[in-house]
C-alpha cells in the first residue's frame, strides 16, 4: 500500500536521507511507490558479502549490526543513525538482524535516483528540505545547503562523522586573506564580514556579509590558492567545518562533472550556454565561438541571467578556475559542465579572437570573493537566449529596453570594480608619498 503523503508516516520517512533532500513533487512521486514492511526480532534483513543495490531505513524498533562473533551497533528508530540506509556499503560489511519486532523501508537505489531527476518549478515553496522540526537541528542545516543534495547517501554519512562544530566569538577571524585552505565551511547560526586587502599593505575592503546556512572556504580547497579573502566573525558563530581531505574525496569529486571537446560540441548543439570565466583580457586573445566572458569575480553577479533548463560549460585557461565556477554554479542549484584542460587544451583554429561583449573588468581571478547580489548589481550581458516569443514591435522594444539595462547593470558592476582599484592606488600612491617625504628628511 502507497504511503499517505499527509500521515505520520510519511512525516517520518521525510526526515530520512537523502529523502529530506528532494523537492516535494519528487518526493510526493516516490512516496506512491513506498510500501514499508515489517519484521520479527531475529530477521535477518541482509547478511554480509551480499551485494544487492537495496536500501534499509528503520522506521520502528532497533537492528543490531554484527559480525559473525559480536554486535558492532544497534540502531534504533528515531535516532540520528538511522536517518541514514542501514550499513549500505556494498558488499556488505555486517549482517543486519532485527533486534525486536520492526519496521522498515526497503528502497532500490534507482528509485532515488529517478526522484532526483525529476524536474520541478524553480518557485516551488518547498525546494530542498520540507518540515524536518527543530530549526536547531544541525543535520537540517547541513541539508539545506543546495551542494549536498546531489551527494550519495554514503558520502552524506560521512560527512556527517567527518564534521567539526566550533564556536567563534566576534571579532574572531576564522580565516585570513593570503593564508593556506584547510577547512570548508558552513554557517550554523552566526553572521560575519567577507573582505579583502587589494595589496598586502593595503587596508581592508568589506565586500559582504554571511547569514545562517551560508558556506565559505571551498575556493581555496578546490583551486589549490591561498585565501583570497578574510572571514571574521560579527556575531558569536557556531560552524561546522570539513577537512581538506574530506572536503575533496566526499564532495568536491562528486560533484564536479567534467567533460572534453567532442562532449563541448555535443553539448551546444543541444543548447548549452557556455561562459568564459577568464580576464576580458585573456579573452579578447582567444575564446571559443558563441561564449560570454564572465570574469569570475563577476560570476556571482550574473547567476540571475543563466537558465535552469539547459547546462553550463564552464571555460578557463587550464580548468582550475572553472572548477570555482562549477562549484557555485552547482551551489546555485545550476547543472555546470567543466571543460576539461580549459583553453590550453584546444588547437588555435578552434578559437576566434575578438573584444568581449560587456565585458566586466576586475583585473584578477579572486578566489573566493564575494558580492551582494541584488537586482541593482545584476551584470546582464546580453537578453537571455530562447525566452523570446512571436516577434513585433513591442517584443522588439522590448528586446531594446532589456539591452539598455544590461549595459547599465554592467556599467555598474564595472564602476564598483573601478572604485575598488582607484582606492588600493590612492593607498599605495599615499604611500609613496610617504616614503619620499622620509627619504628627503634624511
Amino acid at each position: 500500500m502507497a504511503v499517505d503523503i499527509q500521515s505520520e508516516e510519511a512525516r517520518l520517512i521525510r526526515q530520512l536521507i537523502p529523502l529530506s533532500t528532494l523537492p516535494s513533487q519528487a518526493f510526493n512521486s516516490l512516496c506512491a511507490q513506498l510500501q514499508p514492511e515489517h519484521a520479527e526480532q531475529g530477521t535477518v534483513l541482509f547478511r554480509r558479502g551480499q551485494r544487492d543495490g537495496d536500501l534499509y531505513y528503520l522506521l520502528e524498533g532497533s537492528v543490531n549490526l554484527r559480525t559473525e562473533t559480536f554486535t558492532i551497533e544497534t540502531i534504533a528508530a528515531g535516532s540520528d543513525s538511522a536517518r541514514f540506509a542501514l550499513a549500505h556499503q556494498v558488499p556488505r560489511k555486517v549482517d543486519a538482524v532485527a533486534n525486536s519486532r520492526i519496521q522498515f523501508l526497503r528502497l532500490n537505489a534507482d528509485m532515488i535516483k529517478m526522484a532526483n531527476e525529476i524536474t520541478y518549478d524553480e518557485n516551488e515553496s518547498a525546494m530542498m528540505v520540507d518540515d524536518l522540526g527543530d530549526s536547531d537541528d544541525w543535520m537540517t542545516t547541513l541539508l539545506k545547503s543546495p551542494i549536498f543534495r546531489s551527494l550519495p547517501p554514503a558520502n552524506l554519512q560521512k560527512l556527517l562523522m567527518s564534521l567539526q562544530e566550533v564556536s567563534c566569538a566576534p571579532g574572531e577571524v576564522v580565516i585570513r586573506q593570503g593564508e593556506p585552505g584547510d577547512f570548508y565551511y558552513i554557517i550554523k547560526k552566526g553572521q560575519a564580514l567577507i573582505s579583502r586587502k587589494p595589496s598586502p599593505n593595503a587596508k581592508d575592503i568589506k565586500l559582504s556579509k554571511l547569514v545562517d546556512l551560508d558556506t565559505f572556504g571551498e575556493d581555496a580547497l578546490i583551486s589549490g590558492e591561498p585565501r583570497s579573502t578574510s572571514i571574521t566573525a560579527l556575531t558569536e558563530m557556531t560552524l561546522l567545518r570539513l577537512g581538506k581531505e574530506q572536503f575533496i574525496n566526499l564532495i568536491k569529486l562528486p560533484t564536479l562533472k567534467y567533460i572534453d571537446v567532442d562532449g563541448l560540441h555535443e553539448q551546444m548543439s543541444k543548447g548549452a550556454e557556455v561562459i568564459d570565466v577568464r580576464g576580458p583580457d585573456e579573452y579578447r586573445i582567444s575564446h571559443l565561438p558563441k561564449s560570454t566572458n564572465v570574469p569570475f569575480f563577476s560570476l556571482r553577479m550574473y547567476l540571475k541571467t543563466l537558465h535552469r533548463h539547459h547546462p553550463i560549460v564552464v571555460v578557463c585557461k587550464d580548468g582550475k578556475t572553472s572548477e570555482m565556477a562549477a562549484f557555485i554554479l552547482q551551489q546555485n542549484k545550476f547543472n555546470a559542465l567543466i571543460l576539461k584542460n580549459g583553453i590550453a587544451g584546444l588547437s588555435q583554429d578552434q578559437l576566434l579572437a575578438e573584444p568581449a561583449s560587456f565585458a566586466i573588468d576586475d583585473g584578477t581571478e579572486t578566489g573566493n570573493l564575494l558580492m551582494p547580489v541584488n537586482e541593482s548589481s545584476i551584470s546582464v550581458p546580453a537578453e537571455p537566449r530562447g525566452e523570446r516569443s512571436e516577434e513585433g514591435p513591442n517584443d522588439d522594444l522590448r528586446q531594446l529596453v532589456q539591452q539598455l539595462k544590461a549595459k547599465c547593470r554592467a556599467l555598474e558592476a564595472e564602476k564598483i570594480t573601478l572604485e575598488l582599484k582607484c582606492s588600493a592606488l590612492a593607498r599605495q600612491l599615499e604611500k609613496v608619498k610617504n616614503e619620499q617625504d622620509r627619504m628627503g628628511e634624511k
